[in-house]
């Protein structure tokens, strides 16, 4: 068996972490085990579920696909970067507010997903939003407050909704 280790270099939700992993560790074990961000969940370790989905350089990525020494260099951030002087990413806020959410499990995933679609798409459809959530799977929600949380975001993002 090889122990060869690599040092990597990677910058998650704004701080750089120097680290030595083997090879084969997995981006999501490698922000979970190595520099305990746990908000990253572990759903199947096929790359079906997104519930690893963080943005790399980015891009929505599912981190169980990818070796943490691919990402040496790059710019990750993960659920737990999203939130800004404590207050919540207006997606992260929407989920709260149109009940998107039931056990939490998909919820760190999606909410990445439509954050990644929002950054690309501030004006999305029902069927754009839909498209963009569909390597995300959900077995609690129906996804319909998903979605309706997904534009909830998007008015608050745009500047759209009217106080109450």
């Amino acid at each position: 068996m090889n122990d060869e280790r690599i040092t990597v270099g990677i910058t998650v939700n704004g701080v750089t972490h120097r680290a030595v992993v083997e090879p084969r560790t997995l981006l999501v074990y490698f922000l979970r085990e190595q520099l305990g961000l746990t908000g990253t969940h572990v759903g199947c370790d096929t790359s079906q579920c997104g519930a690893c989905t963080v943005h790399l350089n980015g891009r929505a990525v599912k981190s169980c696909t990818i070796f943490a020494v691919q990402a040496d260099g790059a710019e990750i951030t993960t659920i737990e970067g999203l939130a800004r002087d404590s207050a919540l990413h207006p997606v992260q806020e929407g989920f709260r507010e149109k009940h998107g959410l039931q056990c939490g499990y998909c919820t760190p995933g999606m909410i990445m997903s439509a954050v990644h679609l929002l950054q690309a798409n501030p004006r999305p459809t029902d069927a754009e939003i839909k498209h963009a959530l569909e390597g995300n799977i959900c077995r609690c929600t129906g996804y319909v407050n998903i979605v309706e949380a997904v534009k909830w975001a998007a008015e608050r993002m745009r500047g759209d909704h009217v106080s109450r």
